[in-house]
């Protein structure tokens, strides 16, 4: 019966019949979905755990249900599909359920769903599951030492588990996929225009939050011919949470005290390095996180012009200078094109990209890219490159970043510039490339 099936597997259902069968984005389905239902505190988080994990886990879980079934998972019906791979992820993936409670609950999704003539086929599935457990664990993710075993074991699409393996080599590509499905770290940047880093590090620890500055340094040179990793890059307006965030965290973010945005992402406005008074451009800006940290770091003084195309995004950058209480910052909603004064002291470019380096973060992304994704980017990262040297002011100071791992949407793409590259297996960050150069008298960037 469908009233006895818990609201956390409920929704988690629903996302993942949302994602896969209505393509819709995994985060917004689930905020949503759990908005409409009502859920917080534990179920809420109880309901993400399981929906975001079933997505990320679909390849394994579709190569499991390959072994049980001896059928490709596209020849079965979207909602048994759906109960079976939020079943194994469970049964596979989270310790804490009860195996009988895992198939159970599957079973009555698929009732639920209309599709009570499919039950005993799921209840039989998830029940020979359960039973051949360590063997079917050993056969999906003992081996990774091909890219096609790699891309079973850590739940990734082939194409990308080869473009690793080419790009950096087995053992990199191998730690860099396992990577993708850790949970990401949970990093703050303080508004230094409102409060210093010390004053809501007080706060969090008096309020039971666990919360350390992020791990710095003295700040990273980055000169000609070099590529670092970015570890001693300083982050002086960041703090990394572990744990619960309880309640005062949310809270200050609503206060603009808090911005959740992650240590790679806030290195690239690091190397960027505006100052107050300059006039800075931020092209392809929403949803304004770096944004607020230019103007920020400008002490919000100065200009910065935040540029973003999509009407969404670009509300969603007006909202967070609101927030943070800037005045410094023009929100214009246009595309990128050449037609921005020259001038600029500094231009930030972080273009769309594969987001290749966010997977961990991004439930759903690594089925949604493809070569051909990558192919389409390049061309429209190489325009925005062109429109972004020729807003220069002489001297002037350019930071490319894109959150992927992608030689031909990084290195190819700036070839000979300083450059930083950011892995999640590495840094315990997003995994971020950044590039700096200057315009020369010449004009060329």
């Amino acid at each position: 019966m469908s009233g006895s099936i818990a609201p956390a597997r409920r929704l988690a259902y629903g996302v993942l019949r949302a994602t896969f069968e209505d393509d819709a984005h995994t985060e917004r389905a689930f905020r949503e979905a759990a908005d409409a239902a009502g859920l917080d505190g534990r179920e809420r988080a109880q309901a993400q755990r399981l929906a975001y994990g079933a997505v990320q886990r679909r390849g394994t879980g579709d190569a499991a249900i390959g072994r049980l079934t001896e059928r490709s998972p596209r020849r079965i019906d979207p909602p048994v599909l759906a109960a079976l791979r939020l079943g194994l992820y469970e049964l596979l993936f989270a310790d804490a359920t009860p195996d009988h409670a895992a198939v159970d609950q599957a079973v009555e999704l698929v009732k639920a769903a209309g599709a009570a003539h499919a039950a005993g086929f799921v209840n039989a599935v998830l029940r020979r599951a359960a039973r051949e457990r360590e063997a079917l664990r050993e056969g999906l993710l003992g081996d990774d030492s091909t890219p096609e075993a790699a891309a079973v074991a850590h739940s990734a699409p082939l194409w990308l588990a080869r473009m690793w393996w080419q790009e950096l080599g087995a053992e990199d590509a191998r730690s860099l996929l396992a990577a993708c499905n850790e949970p990401p770290e949970l990093a703050f940047r303080v508004n230094t225009l409102r409060t210093d880093p010390a004053t809501v590090l007080e706060r969090l620890t008096a309020a039971g939050v666990t919360a350390a500055p992020a791990a710095s340094g003295a700040p990273l040179p980055v000169k000609e011919g070099e590529k670092r990793t970015g570890s001693g890059l300083a982050l002086p307006e960041m703090v990394v949470v572990e744990g619960r965030t309880g309640d005062l965290v949310p809270r200050m973010v609503r206060e603009g005290v808090l911005t959740p945005q992650s240590r790679g992402s806030a290195a690239v406005v690091a190397v960027l390095d505006p100052q107050p008074g300059e006039h800075v451009l931020d092209l392809c800006a929403g949803p304004g996180i770096k944004t607020g940290q230019i103007a920020a770091r400008m002490e919000d003084r100065g200009e910065v012009i935040s540029v973003e195309s999509d009407p969404r995004r670009a509300a969603e950058v007006a909202g967070q200078a609101r927030r943070l209480g800037l005045r410094s910052v023009t929100v214009v909603e246009a595309e990128a094109k050449p037609v921005w004064r020259a001038g600029f002291d500094r231009v930030l470019l972080d273009p769309p990209c594969s987001d290749l380096g966010a997977l961990a973060s991004r439930p759903d992304a690594r089925w949604r890219k493809s070569p051909a994704t990558i192919e389409r980017l390049v061309k429209v990262q190489a325009e925005l490159l062109r429109t972004a040297r020729q807003a220069l002011a002489p001297g002037g100071t350019l930071v490319y970043s894109t959150c992927t791992i992608s030689r031909r949407e990084n290195e190819d793409q700036i070839p000979g510039e300083p450059q930083i590259q950011l892995r999640p297996d590495r840094d315990r960050t997003t995994g971020f490339f950044i590039s700096r150069s200057s315009r020369d008298d010449g004009g060329d960037g």
